[in-house]
């Protein structure tokens, strides 16, 4: 028996009036995960524990089994792991976004937040502005980390977890209000637009229309996380195919093997196909139990704000990922469990992560019953079903 989870990050949302009040999900064309579902088990599940922030971060986690409320030390650790930072007990690690701030005449404070990825800037340019970032900010205390695109690390020693707000939270408002209090986390902000605003990269941007990447922003701050074997935990031999640095650090602390795929950028042209037959692969080739395909369009789609490249990521999903999974494992003789969810709902009005449940669709290559609904939030509600505990859907998943 083999075993897949497909994540759509923050594919779940709300109604909205340019769907005719359907969510993108309902709305998308999505063959493949209907005429599964016609199969399934389909409900919502409570991804985020109360208490907890709804970032990828602890929904992932929630989503592999690993309980937010015991496991979660933070974002940046976690993606410290997958770009191999060596990190101490006594260091803090903090998540350093490349983003873009409005570039009016005004004290940085008064500079809206115009975009937390920089127009998905790639990391080849993203790793030169941080390396003149680097050149005039960095000392003993103060690390900083090539990442994936705008997505990077700082390694503050002997630092302080502190209160830091993600930047796609507070997406077309001042920054000043959500700047670090850390008063050097504040200053070394201040100082990268200074540094970056007028970098050769950032002139060939605005030329070609692009975003600037102007400045960093600091989020996520967190400790050295400490996860148990994924293998230990499950009996299931495990591999990780993303990305996304968040999902590669999850997968290095659970001692599971990253799959890398050539084209993966965690963007909405990304190469599904690659995803699709790595999967495969790794499930009748490579002796894998357990493969977790994550991503990442629908969620920076939701970011985005944009309706019709959401509807166009979850199209994807559905046919570029999901078709070609199953249909290869059907090929392949292979008898299969799959569950396909999001991690967290990113709604279009919101431009954020909620923590509201999300729905979820089981899949079992032996099961031949029929029903007559379809995957999405709406139905999954109704089906009635309701499990509060994120982190059980992986044992759920295993269950026979």
């Amino acid at each position: 028996m083999k075993y897949v989870v497909i994540l759509g990050d923050g594919m779940a949302d709300v109604g909205l009036p340019e769907l005719g009040g359907k969510t993108p999900l309902a709305y998308a064309k999505t063959e493949n995960m209907d005429a599964l579902a016609a199969r399934s088990e389909i409900g919502m599940v409570k991804t985020i524990p109360d208490g907890m922030k709804p970032g990828s971060d602890t929904a992932n986690l929630s989503v592999m089994g690993y309980d937010p409320k015991r496991y979660y030390t933070g974002r940046s650790p976690l993606e410290a792991l997958s770009i191999g930072v060596p990190m101490e007990d006594t260091d803090v690690a903090i998540r350093c976004n490349v983003v873009t701030l409005s570039e009016e005449d005004v004290p940085y404070e008064e500079r809206v937040i115009v975009d937390h990825s920089s127009g998905e800037i790639s990391t080849e340019d993203c790793a030169v502005l941080l390396e003149a970032v680097r050149a005039e900010l960095e000392d003993e205390t103060y690390r900083f980390y090539v990442g994936t695109s705008y997505r990077h690390c700082l390694i503050w020693k002997q630092g302080s977890v502190v209160s830091l707000t993600p930047p796609h939270d507070e997406l077309g408002k001042v920054c000043g209000p959500y700047l670090p209090e850390d008063e050097c986390l504040r200053e070394m902000m201040r100082k990268s637009y200074d540094i970056l605003k007028n970098h050769p990269i950032n002139v060939e941007r605005r030329k070609k229309g692009l975003n600037p990447a102007n400045s960093l922003w600091f989020w996520g701050a967190g400790t050295k996380p400490i996860l148990t074997s994924f293998e230990e935990k499950t009996g299931k031999k495990g591999a990780m195919i993303s990305a996304v640095d968040l999902l590669k650090g999850v997968a290095v602390g659970a001692e599971m093997k990253n799959i890398t795929v050539e084209g993966a950028n965690g963007q909405l042209h990304t190469n599904y196909e690659g995803k699709a037959r790595a999967a495969v692969d790794a499930l009748t080739k490579d002796g894998f139990d357990f493969v977790y395909v994550h991503v990442e369009a629908p969620d920076e789609m939701g970011h985005q704000g944009s309706v019709e490249r959401k509807v166009q990521s979850i199209e994807y999903l559905d046919a570029r990922v999901i078709g070609p999974v199953v249909s290869g494992l059907e090929a392949a003789g292979e008898a299969f469990r799959l569950l396909i969810m999001p991690d967290h709902p990113t709604p279009i009005p919101a431009r954020t992560h909620t923590s509201d449940p999300v729905p979820y669709l089981l899949y079992d290559s032996r099961e031949l019953n029929e029903h007559t609904w379809h995957y999405n939030e709406k139905e999954a509600e109704e089906s009635g079903i309701f499990r509060a505990h994120g982190h059980e859907m992986v044992d759920l998943l295993f269950a026979k």
